[in-house]
């Protein structure tokens, strides 16, 4: 989704953690916390954005974010929010498919 940590003026990324206050691990499920911790850091999921100020804003999920069969990423939950801000819209769901080439809405019109 071209998120950069060398993006001007507010670098993003995946929000990683590292240090005492981080869990050790998922209970007997090894499997797991290989794929959350990776080199001591634990992976969060969220998509951050940094400040100046040293603050993060989360704008995104990565894990939301899924691949189309012609290669092009999809992040629904951006799509979903741009589209209800339409007062025509109720309710929203975008699907998509790795196998297919197109995403579908599910969209409930507003009385």
């Amino acid at each position: 989704m071209e998120y950069l940590s060398s993006d001007k003026p507010y670098p993003r990324g995946e929000i990683c953690i590292r240090g005492s206050m981080v869990f050790n691990g998922y209970f007997l499920r090894p499997d797991k916390t290989a794929e959350a911790i990776v080199d001591g850091w634990l992976h969060s999921g969220d998509v951050g954005m940094v400040y100046p100020n040293g603050t993060v804003k989360i704008i995104d999920r990565s894990k939301n974010i899924f691949k189309l069969s012609q290669g092009e990423y999809l992040a629904p939950e951006k799509l979903e929010n741009a589209y209800i801000q339409s007062p025509l819209i109720l309710q929203i769901m975008i699907y998509g498919d790795s196998y297919k080439n197109c995403a579908v809405a599910i969209v409930v019109p507003d009385d």
